[in-house]
């Protein structure tokens, strides 16, 4: 579902791959995009679940070698516009497609969030060092959209990067959802692809079975710690 050519595009634009020949800036991709859809929390963290399911990553797209050091050199050096450009590409694909929809996610906002302002800010400060609410508004916005818990770098091209490809996978899993006419909630459907990333099920057939009128109301019976 990935349209690698206009991937390419986005690295040879500026210059991405460039005497690059062992980890490639879609070795990368894939690797955020694993952590983004898994909610990874540090780079060891996405290393080390990546190495553990080693003789599945090459028929993934992973070809390059899959170490700490290489994605932390990948993050800050490879242009932080390869991704926010491949972003632009999916997001005017699923604006096409979600019409009459709303995805949940406001793509003008985001655009406009990541104002070089808003970024420079955010690698500067942390929302417990009394930094500036704007930053903290921005914090609490890619945190509940985006479910990014922690950032694998602290310069501003690695903050951009991961950022970007979270936009870039939340879009693409929405694009994927509408093309395969599946009756999920998109949040749903990020839940399900967290632990079944390395799946050969066809998502179609994976989804068949999936209630999506689930409400808390059918866990009546569960246990709860407080009464609230």
């Amino acid at each position: 579902m990935i349209p690698l050519h206009e991937f390419q595009k986005c690295v040879q634009r500026y210059y991405g791959d460039y005497k690059v020949r062992k980890y490639s800036c879609l070795d990368q991709f894939f690797c955020l995009a694993f952590a983004q859809l898994t909610y990874r929390e540090s780079l060891r963290d996405i290393v080390s679940c990546l190495k553990a399911v080693k003789s599945r990553l090459y028929h993934t797209g992973i070809r390059g070698r899959v170490s700490r050091n290489n994605l932390a050199n990948a993050n800050e050096v490879r242009d932080w516009r390869i991704y926010a450009d491949f972003a632009q590409v999916l997001i005017a694909e699923a604006r096409r497609l979600y019409r009459e929809e709303d995805i949940g996610l406001e793509l003008k906002n985001t655009v406009y969030a990541f104002d070089s302002t808003t970024i420079a800010c955010v690698c500067r400060f942390s929302p417990g060092l009394g930094s500036a609410n704007a930053v903290e508004l921005f914090f609490h916005w890619i945190k509940q959209n985006l479910q990014i818990k922690s950032f694998y770098g602290t310069s501003e091209n690695a903050v951009r990067t991961q950022i970007w490809v979270a936009i870039t996978v939340h879009v693409l899993v929405a694009i994927i959802r509408k093309r395969l006419d599946l009756q999920v909630q998109l949040y749903t459907f990020l839940q399900i692809l967290s632990f079944m990333a390395f799946e050969k099920t066809p998502l179609n057939q994976l989804l068949t079975e999936t209630n999506d009128h689930e409400s808390m109301a059918d866990d009546r019976n569960q246990l709860l710690l407080f009464n609230l």
